[in-house]
This record gives structure tokens, sequence and C-alpha cells, in this order.
């Protein structure tokens, strides 16, 4: 290991930060840890906003955010871990965004932010004090970076389209539903 510099210290608290707040999210959604809702509540959630089969989603996204902050904590696979969590949040901020920017109106502004900082750790690597470093960055080529952040956009695009084809054929099936019941209620 080299000298550590600030740098150094600096990407060790940005990851440990970061990193620690999406393992929470993620075995809140796995296994209700932290008031969370657990995979039968989330799953039914995820359901709901169009993310089907919901428990599969939400097991997809809590294992992004619960290994992927994990990685990051630890500095071990960096690319693979903040490809996870950006992947992961970017598919969030779309789903906030008609809610519009900040985060006080539940708009997109913070799992973009979680997005673009796990990205450019993605990026820029876990610095000296990290276990990428102990293993001689085994887990951290610089091919892996553009790898595993070119899987992010596809990713998240395959999913919200899933999502909104969902939610499309919902307000299909609801618009028969309802001409189903009015065509009733004329009858009887």
């Amino acid at each position: 290991m080299g000298r550590v510099t600030p740098d150094d210290v600096a990407a060790l608290a940005i990851r440990t930060g970061l990193g620690a707040t999406l393992f929470a999210h993620g075995t809140q959604k796995l296994f209700g840890w932290f008031n969370g809702g657990g995979l039968e509540a989330t799953g039914g959630g995820f359901h709901s906003m169009g993310y089907r089969p919901g428990r599969q989603m939400a097991v997809v996204a809590g294992l992004s955010e619960s290994v992927g902050g994990a990685a990051l904590v630890l500095g071990l696979g960096t690319p693979a871990g903040g490809a996870a969590v950006a992947g992961a949040m970017s598919v969030a901020a779309e789903t906030h965004s008609p809610n519009g920017f900040f985060n006080t109106e539940g708009g997109l502004e913070y799992p973009s932010l979680i997005a673009l900082s796990a990205a450019a750790l993605a990026v820029r690597g876990p610095g000296r004090l990290s276990l990428d470093e102990l293993t001689g960055h085994v887990l951290n080529r610089p091919w892996m970076s553009v790898a595993a952040l070119a899987s992010v956009p596809p990713a998240v695009w395959a999913v919200v389209a899933r999502k909104h084809r969902a939610l499309a054929q919902d307000a299909v099936e609801q618009g028969s539903t309802a001409e189903q019941d009015s065509a009733e209620g004329a009858v009887g």
C-alpha cells in the first residue's frame, strides 16, 4: 500500500457514508430491518408502482442496494458496487420524477444524488484505504468500471420500460372494467 493521502481518507468517508446508507435501505426491503417493510410489503409497493413481479423486483432492488452498498463500504469490487447502486437509484429517480426535483416534494433529488455519487466512485476508485487496494485491485480494473457503468443505462431503460408497459396494461384493464360496470349498470 502506498502513502495514504487526504484524498484516500475523503474517498473512504464518502464510500462509508454512501455505502452504509444504501446497505440500510436494501436491508429494509429484504429483511424489514431499520423499520423497513420487508419483502412482502416492499413487493406489494413495487407491484402497485408497476414493477412486476413486485416481490422479485424488490429482491433485485434490495440486493442492488445492500450488496452494492456493502461493496462500497469495503471498497471491494468498487466498479460493480457503484454500478449496482447507480442503477437502483436511477430507477428510483425516474419513479420520483413526476414529483419534480426537490426531495421535500418527493422529487428525484435524493436518488439522483446517490446515483451520481456511486457512479463517480466507480470511476474514481475506492482509494488506498480499501480491500480493492489490499487485493491488488483484482476486482477494480479500469475496464471493469467502463463495463459496469455501461451496463447501467440499458438496464435502467429495460426496468423503466417494463414498468410503463405494466402501468399501461393496468389502465387498459381498468378501462375495460369501468366500461363493463357501466354496461351492467345500464342493463340492471
